[in-house]
C-alpha cells in the first residue's frame, strides 16, 4: 500500500526552479522609420524579470524522477514578473541633417520613453530529454516557448520645442485625433494582454543550476504602448501593433 501510495504522489508531483533575468530590449515602436537600421538600434532599452519554474520531470516530495512520459520529459511551465523601460525618438531619412523644414525639427525635438510591467506564464518545449540535460555537468538543453502575459505600462511623449499639441511643436500626423484620444499621442498608463514566444537554451552549469539564454518576441495587442498611434484611417503606414525582442540572460537555481 505504501508503494502505491508513493506512485500516485510522484504521478502528479513536481519541482520548482526559480531564477532571474536581465537583458537589452529593442522596441519597435511608432517613433522612427519602419526597417531603418538606426531606428532599431537606437530604440532600445533594457529588461530584468524573476522567474519560477514547473518542473515535471522530478519531485521534491520524494527526492526522486516522476513516471516517464513524454509531457513531464519535454515540457516546463514558466512563471514571470519581468520590468522593462525604453527611451525613444525619432531615427532615419526624415530626421537626417540635411532637412531643414520645420517638420524635420519638430521629429528630431520629439522624445519619448515607455516603461512596461509584465505578469505571465509561458510553456517551454524541450526536444531533448530534460532528464538527461540534467543529469550531464556542461550539457546543452535548447527550447523553444509560448505563453501570453498581461502588462501595465506608463509611457511619455515631449519636444524639446515646447508642450506637444499645437502646430509649432507637433508633426501635423500626430495632431490627428485617434482612438478617443485628442491627438495621435499619448502621455498615459495602461494595461494591455500580449503574446510572448521565446526560443533559447540551457546549459547545465552545476546539479542544482543553470545558464540560460533566451531571445523573445513579444507582441501586445495596443499601439498605444510607446504612447504613439497615428490615425490609421489616414496614415496607413501605421500598420502594426507595438512589439518588442528581448535578449535574456539568465541563472536558474533547481530549488529541493
Amino acid at each position: 500500500m505504501l508503494g502505491i501510495s508513493c506512485e500516485i504522489n510522484a504521478q502528479f508531483g513536481f519541482s520548482h526552479e526559480i531564477g532571474v533575468i536581465a537583458g537589452p530590449v529593442a522596441f519597435q515602436s511608432d517613433y522612427g522609420e519602419r526597417h531603418d537600421l538606426s531606428t532599431n538600434a537606437g530604440n532600445t532599452g533594457v529588461g530584468i524579470g524573476i522567474i519560477h519554474y514547473l518542473n515535471f520531470s522530478y519531485t521534491a516530495e520524494c527526492n526522486c524522477y516522476t513516471p516517464e512520459t513524454y509531457f513531464n520529459d519535454h515540457f516546463k511551465l514558466r512563471s514571470e514578473l519581468s520590468y522593462n523601460k525604453t527611451e525613444f525618438k525619432h531615427f532615419g531619412e526624415w530626421v537626417s541633417p540635411d532637412r531643414t523644414s520645420l517638420e524635420a525639427d519638430q521629429l528630431r525635438a520629439m522624445e519619448g520613453n515607455s516603461a512596461v510591467t509584465n505578469l505571465g506564464m509561458q510553456l517551454e518545449y524541450f526536444p531533448l530529454s530534460i532528464r538527461d540535460f540534467t543529469a550531464r555537468i556542461g550539457s546543452f538543453g535548447p527550447f523553444i516557448s509560448l505563453g501570453g502575459q498581461f502588462s501595465y505600462y506608463n509611457t511619455e511623449a515631449t519636444s524639446t520645442l515646447g508642450p506637444l499639441g499645437t502646430p509649432l511643436t507637433t508633426y501635423p500626423k500626430y495632431l490627428t485625433p485617434y482612438d478617443d484620444r485628442q491627438y495621435g499621442f499619448s502621455t498615459e498608463s495602461g494595461s494591455v494582454w500580449s503574446i510572448v514566444s521565446s526560443v533559447g537554451t540551457r546549459y547545465k552549469l552545476t546539479p542544482l543550476s543553470d545558464l540560460m539564454v533566451d531571445l523573445r518576441f513579444q507582441y501586445y495587442f495596443s499601439d498605444w504602448v510607446d504612447g504613439l498611434n497615428p490615425n490609421k484611417d489616414f496614415y496607413k503606414e501605421n500598420k502594426a501593433n507595438d512589439w518588442l525582442v528581448w535578449l535574456n540572460v539568465g541563472y536558474i537555481y533547481y530549488l529541493q
